[in-house]
């Protein structure tokens, strides 16, 4: 016996509605203004555009205000899992053409179970943000789906990576959810995410304000550091995220995703001295080392636009999949800052979550000096440096290039911090400070009586450079691996690197340590 006709198009008929979203008008309009439906956006993000969907038929159930008399297909969000580069993802996108995207019981109930499917299943979860925010007819159900989905969040934190994308409106409360997550991709132009609107803040405090101000995807990537990629649209911010998973684990049993080089390449790089600046004063621009250390093409820059003193970000190095931390002497002299403490110690924590290894790159004159720095909470924020590298079992690798300086030179990860393999070029300069400033304390006197106290200061400074400065004192008391010649950093990175990807480091037992938040 065939299976009635009738079933078939009432499944079909139900289908279609739930594909149409809010109607044909709206996506119309979506497109009009550039943006892709949500159904769209997970098709560019799964191979081939294939995925299965979560609670394709669920609608709501409020009765209030009239909601009982209109239609919500899927309660506007689409969930799904499918396959992204030939691995299993998690994805759900909400559909601002229904309801606005705004979030009732029954749409975060199939993003909660979306993510308690992810977690046992070991999968990455990711999170395309489109709504106007808390369904207001459902009230405080709304507000118990928002916490509900935070919870989970928190749960999944530290087992799958969770990425989210900010491609529409992300207000109020609907902000912290990607703000638990490990990274925000936010879309330049179409989106905007805050928690009070300009008229909130005009009516509370009498500021004028443009959402453009606070609430762009320049400002958080600029100003506050609430995100860490710009996309310039929803094809863009889609690659972008295809590219962060290419360096992440499944989930943080697994290993991230290495295309080891069969063989090392122990070959010299003779232009590395070209790019060290023969004057110590003069900057050395770390993007170019990075550049020439790593495979080609590989320097994946994480959070370019926020506390630029300090580089953080994905590379691969003879296929390996490395976590960067460098100081960047072309701004602020490569000072550690509140902002460059926190984007630090944060990148750091991913890394170590999700075994991937670091390298460290030192060029480091201190931590920044100032009141404002100093009223701001410096020693706090630096000391979260301080706690991720110490905390953090991954391999760990630090290369000196030239100044390390004082408390930063303890920040950027030395043998004591947990270092596994510690090198130096010729150029570094290890100590408690400059050899000028250190004149001004160890002679003051001297040079206070000097008959020709410039040429005194120069002698000491010479002197004090070459017991204390030198990375050679430091390699003699075994605090330095080796000093090498900068043209063979690549390969003997390389080489350190595939040499502790099996290092293994226990702990006290305990719930957590208490980082200096």
């Amino acid at each position: 016996m065939a299976i009635d006709p009738a079933l078939m198009e009432t499944l079909n008929l139900r289908r279609q509605e739930a594909l149409d979203g809010g109607g044909k008008d709206r996506l119309q309009k979506r497109h009009e203004q550039g943006k892709l439906s949500a159904r769209e956006r997970l098709a560019g993000f799964f191979d081939e555009g294939i995925f299965i969907e979560f609670g394709m038929h669920a609608h709501h159930s409020c009765t209030n205000f009239g909601l009982e008399k209109r239609k919500m297909p899927g309660d506007g969000v689409v969930c799904a899992t499918g396959v992204v580069d030939g691995r299993p993802v998690a994805a759900f996108a909400q559909d601002f053409t229904v309801g606005g995207g705004a979030v009732g019981a029954i749409h975060a109930k199939k993003i909660c179970d979306l993510l308690d499917f992810a977690i046992k299943a070991g999968m990455p979860v990711v999170g395309i943000n489109d709504s106007g925010g808390a369904r207001i007819q459902e009230g405080i159900e709304a507000l118990s789906g928002y916490g509900q989905i935070f919870f989970r969040n928190v749960l999944a934190s530290g087992v799958i990576p969770q990425i989210s994308i900010i491609a529409g409106p992300c207000a109020g409360g609907a902000a912290y959810s990607p703000a638990l997550t490990d990274f925000i991709i936010m879309t330049r132009g179409n989106a905007n995410m805050f928690i009070c609107g300009p008229d909130v803040i005009r009516a509370a405090t009498g500021q004028t304000a443009s959402l453009d101000q606070f609430a762009s995807a320049d400002a958080h990537a600029q100003v506050s550091g609430n995100i860490h990629l710009i996309a310039e649209d929803d094809t863009h911010a889609i690659a972008l995220c295809k590219r962060l998973l290419d360096h992440l684990p499944s989930n943080n049993l697994s290993d991230p995703i290495h295309r080891m080089n069969e063989q090392i390449e122990m070959v010299e790089d003779p232009q590395m001295h070209e790019i060290i600046p023969a004057d110590q004063k003069a900057p050395l621009d770390m993007q170019q080392v990075i550049a020439r250390v790593m495979d080609s093409g590989t320097w994946f820059e994480i959070m370019p636009d926020y506390a630029p003193n300090i580089l953080v970000g994905f590379a691969r190095l003879e296929g390996l999949v490395i976590g960067i931390v460098a100081n960047q002497p072309t701004v602020k002299a490569g000072c550690i800052d509140i902002d460059a403490s926190d984007k630090a110690a944060r990148f750091i924590r991913v890394c170590n979550i999700y075994s991937i290894p670091i390298l460290s790159m030192v060029d480091v004159p201190g931590f920044m000096p100032g009141l404002a720095q100093e009223r701001g909470g410096i020693i706090r924020h630096g000391a979260k440096m301080l706690f991720a590298w110490a905390s953090s079992t991954v391999p760990k690798i630090t290369l000196i290039c030239r100044k390390a300086y004082g408390g930063a030179y303890l920040a950027m990860c030395p043998t004591d911090l947990g270092a596994d393999f510690v090198f130096a070029w010729p150029t570094a300069e290890i100590a408690v400070m400059g050899a000028q400033g250190a004149m001004k304390v160890l002679y003051k006197k001297e040079l206070e009586e000097a008959l020709d106290p410039k040429n005194l200061e120069l002698e000491l400074r010479h002197a004090y450079s070459e017991k204390f400065s030198s990375p050679y004192q430091a390699a003699s008391n075994g605090l330095i691996t080796d000093v090498i010649d900068p043209a063979v950093t690549r390969s003997t990175l390389a080489l350190a690197f595939r040499g502790i990807m099996n290092k293994r480091e226990s702990r006290p037992p305990k719930k957590h340590g208490n980082i200096p938040l």
